[in-house]
């Protein structure tokens, strides 16, 4: 007689989780058709499954992961902690890995910032910003300064402050009684180009849109945030370096501060370890700068707030209610602190950046069939982001979906952006993954484009 079929360990896991466990943007319905996958482990730029399929993670887990998964130095670094402390209350203490981080984090901004402030998450962190923003203009007795400016299809996190600054209706829409609303100003996004004009010709005009808002409201205005360089969860939209000089300026002269959200574009994503580095020669350095995915090496989470000794003392005071009385549980976790130094170790001792000039051209090269493609455009890239969208024309309604699909059978990991493809490969990337990679995202193209009636 023929055995009855006794599932797989991965079909039971993925049944186990679709009854157990709500996952993160996600429909779940949607996994009727788009099968879970359920990981066994992971090693350097590889995924692997409970059947023995890989996957190259193309994406870094959703940004985070820089040096490779199972990375030996990170691991020896944790396990070393995990001897001394795990985790201890911020509140009345203090540790040698979060002094030691916000130290060198502090050195790496030439000490322009220098108070660091932490948290968990992204979202958290823009919370923070957004929060100690407000807060330091009413301790200077300008409370009507309570209103914020955010670029046209930003997005900073998804908690109710973030979705304030977010301008994504799918995420935003559902919540609008909750939340505050911010003024929506042009985005400098490149691609907004028409008759011939510069991707400096866009960041211009975005400029003059950003001073008329600052003009209309002036003295209501607490910030503007950006994401430096690209705006990455709206479809990587890329802009030119001038926007940060002049938004900079803007911010100084109508006495507004300038957060800059790094989560994503930080910890050498754009080609400096921080994006508002490239901010012409001398560069410019915001009030507030966010960061999160990459400074743990996408070990655990961890976020944080850095800013300036200005903004610093107006919170120093004799009164409670003038200091920052915000928490969270596992602030500065000295196992976060120490993954992330381990991480700021790699930087360093493997001079990643000037490594990662290399691999971004390499990355580049290996994508020269996307440039010829006449179903593409946009095609662009700012260091170890790389992105191109297809045409609408050529897409169905359900692009995205299926070339994840198709990809994965290809063994590449990439989650596109509606007709957006990026890849935000790890930076330990070899020449052969990277060939394994662009071949897999060309493949599923094709494989994807032929089925469209």
């Amino acid at each position: 007689m023929r055995p009855e079929h006794t599932s797989s360990i991965s079909e039971q896991l993925v049944e186990r989780s679709l009854k157990a466990v709500w996952h993160p943007c996600t429909q779940m319905k949607h996994h009727e058709r788009f099968p879970l996958i359920a990981l066994s482990h992971g090693k350097g730029s590889w995924l692997y499954d409970h059947d023995g399929q890989r996957y190259l993670d193309a994406v870094s887990s959703w940004w985070v992961n820089l040096f490779g998964h199972s990375n030996s130095y990170i691991n020896e670094a944790l396990k070393e902690q995990l001897n001394h402390l795990e985790h201890a209350m911020l509140a009345g203490f203090t540790h040698k890995p979060v002094i030691e981080l916000s130290e060198r984090l502090s050195a790496l901004t030439s000490h322009q910032l220098g108070h660091t402030f932490y948290a968990s998450d992204g979202a958290s962190a823009i919370e923070i910003a957004l929060k100690m923003s407000f807060h330091y203009w009413r301790n200077l007795g300008q409370p009507e300064k309570k209103e914020f400016v955010c670029l046209k299809n930003s997005y900073h996190g998804e908690t109710l402050g973030a979705l304030a600054v977010t301008d994504v209706a799918l995420f935003k829409d559902a919540y609008g009684p909750l939340i505050g609303q911010s003024h929506i100003v042009a985005s400098p996004d490149a691609r907004n180009a028409v008759n011939g004009q510069t991707p400096q010709d866009v960041a211009t005009l975005a400029l003059k849109d950003l001073e008329k808002t600052l003009q209309i409201h002036q003295g209501k205005i607490a910030a503007l945030i950006i994401e430096p360089l690209v705006q990455c969860a709206t479809g990587m939209a890329m802009y030119d370096p001038s926007y940060l000089v002049g938004a900079r300026q803007l911010c100084d002269q109508y006495q507004v501060h300038l957060i800059a959200d790094e989560i994503a574009v930080g910890c050498g994503r754009t080609g400096t370890f921080f994006a508002v580095e490239q901010a012409g020669s001398s560069g410019i350095w915001p009030d507030f700068l966010a960061l999160s995915k990459g400074i743990s090496g996408g070990y655990l989470p961890l976020s944080l707030v850095m800013t300036t000794d200005k903004i610093y003392q107006a919170f120093y005071d004799d009164d409670v209610t003038k200091g920052f009385l915000h928490s969270h549980s596992y602030t500065g976790n000295p196992l976060a602190c120490t993954a992330a130094l381990a991480t700021l170790d790699i930087f360093a001792n493997d001079h990643v950046i000037e490594k990662n000039k290399i691999l971004s051209q390499s990355i580049s090269e290996s994508f020269t069939w996307a440039k010829n493609d006449s179903r593409i455009e946009h095609f662009r890239q700012t260091g170890m982001i790389l992105a191109f969208d297809v045409k609408e024309d050529v897409c169905s309604k359900t692009f995205a979906k299926e070339f994840f699909k198709e990809a994965l059978a290809q063994e590449v990991l990439v989650r596109p952006i509606g007709r957006t493809i990026y890849i935000m490969p790890p930076y330990t990337l070899s020449a052969d993954e990277l060939n394994i990679l662009s071949k897999g995202i060309e493949n599923a193209l094709q494989l994807v484009l032929s089925k469209k009636v």
